[in-house]
């Protein structure tokens, strides 16, 4: 039986976690912690640790678990660059899962991406996505994973070719770009649109979700699949076997 520390509890996913693990019969709540609670006792009590709190307490986390060589899933979004680099450094001693979004049904929105991408590379590209007006970081985690699959496949630089959002004379639209939109309001879980359009067709990949179990969901099986993982940096794409 996996014992899982689920960090960030009293927020939303927290909650949204802590019933996931509950549910599992391959899996207990070890602990729970709160930003500004100890961190290290509350990784003792467990196998490993989910986390959906907030990204300014990652590299706290990442020395409490690198010094009890416990796995990480981290779920938060909206870290730094030196907060990233963090993570990554990490990964070098220890086994991680850093994904924007747990979801099956967006993981394959990524898979699905990038295929697209492949045969559509010529289309203008643009990605539309909503939140709850709780939310505190734009574009959303999940976003800006789908350009960074967009630019993977085109050759195209996020920081250069992401542009976010449109405003004024901006002038014809550039070939290499890639529009971001962010859209905030009301309880919306997670909507995500990436759209491709040239002249006489449109496709649209999209998903939406309506509750957020399926990420916590998401996010117990990935403690479940790196539990005999070697120290790395893992995807949700690698737990579901998504990497061709």
């Amino acid at each position: 039986m996996m014992k899982v520390l689920i960090t960030g509890i009293s927020g939303r996913m927290g909650q949204a976690v802590r019933q996931a693990v509950e549910a599992n019969p391959n899996t207990v709540i070890g602990s729970t912690h709160d930003v500004g609670e100890d961190i290290e006792g509350a990784l003792e009590c467990a196998d490993v640790a989910i986390d959906f709190s907030f990204h300014g307490f990652t590299p706290e986390l990442l020395k409490a678990a690198i010094e009890q060589n416990k796995p990480l899933i981290i779920g938060t979004t909206g870290h730094t660059d030196e907060e990233r680099k963090a993570i990554f450094d990490a990964a070098t001693k220890i086994p991680v899962v850093f994904a924007s979004n747990y979801s099956v049904g967006v993981n394959t929105l990524f898979w699905l991406t990038r295929k697209a991408t492949r045969i559509l590379k010529d289309f203008d590209i643009e990605i539309v996505e909503m939140h709850h007006h709780h939310k505190l970081d734009a574009p959303s985690g999940t976003a800006r994973t789908l350009a960074e699959v967009v630019c993977e496949e085109t050759g195209m630089d996020y920081d250069k070719d992401v542009v976010h959002g449109r405003f004024g004379n901006v002038g014809a639209r550039p070939q290499r770009q890639i529009g971001m939109h962010t859209l905030r309001g009301g309880d919306v879980v997670g909507d995500h649109t990436v759209i491709y359009a040239i002249d006489g067709e449109r496709v649209e990949l999209a998903h939406k979700a309506s509750n957020r179990g399926t990420f916590a969901g998401g996010a117990v099986r990935a403690a479940l699949w790196i539990a005999d993982k070697p120290a790395g940096l893992y995807s949700m794409q690698d737990v579901l076997g998504l990497t061709d």
